[in-house]
C-alpha cells in the first residue's frame, strides 16, 4: 500500500522511507491514531495528516537524519 503512494518518489528515497517505517512502527501507528482522532472530530484527512505531521516534524526529521 505504501509503495503505491510513493510511486513518483525516486527509488532510493522510497527505500529510505520504508526503512524508517519498518524501524519505527510505533511512531507511525501513533501518527495514524492521531490523524484518525482529528478526522473523528470532523477534520478532513489531508488537514489532519498535515497538522499531525507538522506537530511531529522534529521527531521525523531526526529519524530521517539517522537513516
Amino acid at each position: 500500500m505504501i509503495e503505491s503512494k510513493l510511486k513518483d518518489v525516486p527509488k532510493e528515497e522510497q527505500e529510505k522511507i520504508l526503512n524508517i517505517i519498518e524501524k519505527n512502527p510505533d511512531f507511525f501507528n501513533q501518527i495514524g491514531e492521531e490523524v484518525k482522532k482529528r478526522m473523528d472530530r470532523g477534520e478532513d484527512q489531508m488537514s489532519a495528516t498535515m497538522s499531525v505531521m507538522k506537530e511531529r516534524q522534529d521527531e521525523l526529521k531526526r529519524m530521517l537524519d539517522k537513516s
